[in-house]
């Protein structure tokens, strides 16, 4: 049999983040990006979300590298717990490595990666692929797309991209190699699909730089804004606007100040001397002169705006006065962190801005009409939606649809699908596909947290637990202590005499009736579990500790 070219979506297809893309021929893989996602509401205790790299654990010789399109977290956040497992080369431009690094050396593993840079433009030789970059538009410097030259044809990974006239950073997206790639002959495209349910294009960031201005205008005290660490061409247009307002910055948050320092040694970031100041030296400078800049526009529970917010942060407390830069949008399932900070701030006393209210913000993400130029420019024989939750992907696939694409040749696919392509380039969608489920990353552990360590957890935020202590003579069987009952979370125990002497007696009942081990624990909770919800209509977790001396 022949080999075929494959194309595994192994995150971000019908999903927003944990982006990573697998191209296998015969046996060689190249994997791009390794991203990851904040966890949904109903994954308690949760900290990210990335993507199973199972399939390439098994083919772990096969893997040539990861090549990384830009620096935001849901393309690079993974690789701290992807590298120790699957230690290959990871190729990416010089900020996007500088990002990596900073990641890699909080986590104590930089000495063990291997990273290689590229110039934007630059060709790189992973037998059996060739792999072109070009630079895009996004909202972040050194962004990528590529053009990966395969023996069956060419495929185009788009990068997250926009068409944006006046990028901060000067750089416009490679129209003209887009356009040559395309002219060449292109197999498939692979294309983001975040904003294909937006009609139009993207505004440009200048956009954001005319809002900072009028803000800044206003504002009589502090400026705080919050945006992402990793988003540099932000932090830039921060800089720039508090320099023409006379005003001193001051970076809070480790992973800002790493990613800020990282940025100016590489040239990707400029600040005149005097306008960065450290934190502590803040009290020099009247209110009016100040602008803080810190992480927290997703209302993460442990970022420096939310601190703030909940006046715990060490540093920083919000005064009546100061003003406040929601400088993001919400990424899907952090709504309710963010409204709750959002009240949290307006409850202090500062003038709050969020894009609801003025444009603070603008996507990194191609609008539809940017969407066509992208497939008219490369001209693709198939298509692939990618980087979107399942919406964004069928919008998509429609827009391809109306400028002349076939509706099979294009694919809509979700995480773990497989695309084949024979040695003539025909596609279809293979009846196997890849282990692609979530990855739970809690504290340090990863994976070890499943479905039903969060059915228990969900179980206990619902109705809480119910322990049941008894000690048993191991000969005689007969009670020796107890029953003892501790409940969290169900009901308090002072003011529910009645049901607590109630299960006290259903123990006693089941123990007369003989049994001992795990039989008797079963029967316990049983028990107890039909007694409770008869009484309180609840379910609370039922755990029998019962003991032999």
């Amino acid at each position: 049999m022949k080999p075929k070219l494959k194309i595994i979506p192994l995150g971000g297809a019908g999903e927003i983040g944990k982006n990573m893309t697998l191209i296998e021929y015969e046996d060689a893989i190249i994997v791009i990006d390794a991203g990851l996602m904040f966890p949904e509401s109903d994954m308690l205790g949760v900290d990210i979300v990335i993507p199973d790299i199972s399939y390439l654990l098994e083919r772990r010789d096969q893997v040539r590298a990861i090549i990384i399109t830009h620096g935001h977290e849901d393309h690079i956040g993974a690789l701290p717990h992807v590298l120790p497992r699957l230690n290959v080369p990871v190729y990416s431009t010089p900020l996007t490595c500088g990002l990596i690094e900073v990641k890699l050396k909080s986590h104590k593993l930089l000495k063990d990666a291997t990273l290689r840079t590229f110039q934007m433009g630059e060709t790189l030789n992973l037998d059996p692929f060739t792999v072109e970059t070009f630079h895009v538009s996004h909202s972040i410097p050194d962004g990528v797309g590529l053009a990966v030259t395969t023996p069956v044809g060419t495929v185009v990974h788009s990068g997250d991209f926009k068409f944006d006239p006046s990028p901060v950073d000067g750089q416009l997206t490679d129209f003209s190699k887009l356009a040559e790639v395309g002219g060449r002959g292109v197999l498939a495209l692979l294309s983001d699909s975040t904003n294909s349910d937006s009609l139009g294009h993207t505004p440009s960031e200048t956009t954001i730089s005319e809002s900072f201005s009028r803000v800044f205008a206003m504002a009589e005290g502090r400026i705080i804004i919050a945006t992402f660490a990793s988003n540099i061409s932000r932090i830039q247009q921060v800089i720039d606007t508090a320099v023409r307002f006379n005003r001193k910055v001051t970076i809070v948050g480790r992973s800002m100040q790493d990613n800020v320092r990282m940025s100016l040694e590489l040239g990707y970031l400029r600040a005149p001397d005097d306008v960065l100041i450290r934190i502590d030296h803040m009290h020099h400078y009247p209110s009016n002169e100040i602008v803080i800049l810190c992480t927290g526009g997703q209302g993460e529970p442990t970022s420096a705006l939310v601190r703030m917010a909940n006046h715990d942060h060490k540093q920083v407390t919000l005064v009546e006065g100061d003003t406040v830069i929601l400088s993001a949008t919400a990424i899907p399932g952090n709504e309710e962190m963010i409204n709750r900070t959002l009240n949290n701030l307006f409850r202090a006393g500062a003038f709050v801005y969020y894009d609801q209210l003025m444009a603070v913000h603008v996507s990194g993400h191609a609008s539809q009409e940017e969407q066509k130029l992208m497939i008219n420019l490369v001209r693709p024989k198939y298509f692939v939606p990618i980087h979107g939750e399942y919406r964004h992907l069928v919008l998509h696939a429609r827009l391809a649809q109306s400028i002349g694409i076939p509706r099979h040749n294009i694919f809509i696919v979700e995480n773990g699908a497989i695309v084949e392509f024979d040695e003539l380039g025909n596609a279809r969608l293979a009846h196997e596909t890849a282990p692609a489920s979530d990855v739970l990353v809690d504290g340090i552990g990863v994976g070890d947290v499943g479905t039903t360590v969060l059915r228990d957890r969900h179980h206990l935020s619902q109705d809480g637990f119910l322990v049941a202590l008894v000690t048993l003579d191991s000969h005689t069987g007969e009670i020796v202590f107890g029953p003892e009952i501790i409940t969290h979370g169900f009901v308090y125990a002072e003011a529910s005499e009645d049901l607590i002497a109630g299960t006290k007696e259903a123990i006693i009942g089941t123990l007369k009736k003989g049994g001992r081990g795990t039989a008797l624990s079963a029967k316990l909770k049983d028990v107890l579990s039909q007694y409770l919800y008869q009484q309180t209509r609840r379910r609370p977790m039922v755990i029998p500790v019962v003991t032999e001396v």
